[in-house]
C-alpha cells in the first residue's frame, strides 16, 4: 500500500500487509519505498513476527514481489507461493479489507516521505498489530447462498486473530501460553491513546511535506 498522498513523484513510504486467511492474524511492515529489497526483508521480518510457521504466499501481482530473490527464499523455506491474477484485486480480498480497516483508518491518506515519517510508521505498526490482533475482533464469512434476485450471507460468531489462534489445533501449546502472557500485559485503552498521538505525528509531518511540495511547484 503507498503513502503518495495523491502525489507519486519521488520516494514515499509504503506499508506491506500480510493477513492469514485463516485467523485472520495481520502484520503491517512499513518500508521507505517498493524496492525489491526493502519488501523483500519487510517480508522475512513479518513472517517471524506470526504466531505459526508461514506455508504460503499468495501476493500481488506486482514486480515488488514477483522476483527471483523471493522465489528462492520460498523454496529454501518449503513457502508455497502464488500470485493473484492480473488487475483482479478481489483475489487478494483480506488484505484489500485491511488495507482500508487497519491501515488507511489509522495512517490515513496522506503523503508520507523520509525517515522520521518511516519511522512513525513502524511505531504505528507496531502498536497496530497488537491492538488488532489481540483486541479487535471481526467475523468471518461461512457460506454464500443465492435465493432468487437475493443472497443470503452466513458469518461465523465474532473473534479476535489472538481467539481464533489459540482455537488451532497446529498452534503449539507453548505458543499459545506466551500469547496469553503477552496478552495479559496489555491494555486497550492505552494502545489506543498511543495510536492518536501517532495519527498526530503522522498528521503534522505531511502537513510539512505537503508544505514543500507546493514550494517546489
Amino acid at each position: 500500500m503507498s503513502h503518495d498522498g495523491g502525489f507519486s513523484r519521488g520516494d514515499f513510504c509504503y506499508t506491506l500487509v500480510l493477513t492469514d486467511v485463516k485467523t485472520q492474524w495481520t502484520e503491517v511492515i512499513p518500508v521507505r519505498n517498493r524496492a525489491q529489497v526493502w519488501v523483500f526483508e519487510a517480508l522475512k521480518e513479518a513472517s517471524g513476527r506470526f504466531p505459526f510457521p508461514l506455508r504460503g504466499i499468495d501476493s500481488d501481482n506486482d514486480s515488488a514481489f514477483i522476483n527471483y530473490h523471493l522465489l528462492r527464499w520460498c523454496e529454501q523455506n518449503r513457502i508455497t507461493f502464488t500470485r493473484s491474477r492480473p488487475y483482479q484485486k478481489n483475489d487478494n480480498c483480506h488484505v484489500e479489507q485491511k488495507n482500508w480497516s487497519v491501515v488507511r483508518r489509522y495512517a490515513g491518506y496522506f503523503r508520507y516521505e523520509g525517515e522520521k515519517a518511516l519511522g512513525v510508521l513502524r511505531e504505528m505498526g507496531q502498536v497496530l498489530r497488537l491492538y488488532v490482533n489481540y483486541f479487535q475482533p471481526s467475523m468471518k464469512l461461512l457460506e454464500k447462498v443465492r435465493q432468487g434476485s437475493k443472497v443470503k450471507k452466513r458469518y461465523d460468531d465474532p473473534k479476535t486473530p489472538y481467539e481464533r489462534v489459540l482455537e488451532c489445533e497446529g498452534v503449539s501449546e507453548k505458543t499459545k501460553e506466551k500469547l496469553r502472557e503477552e496478552y495479559e500485559m496489555l491494555n486497550p485503552a492505552a494502545l489506543r491513546r498511543r495510536l492518536l498521538r501517532l495519527q498526530d505525528k503522522l498528521i503534522e509531518l505531511a502537513t510539512s511535506s505537503r508544505r514543500k511540495i507546493y514550494a517546489l511547484g
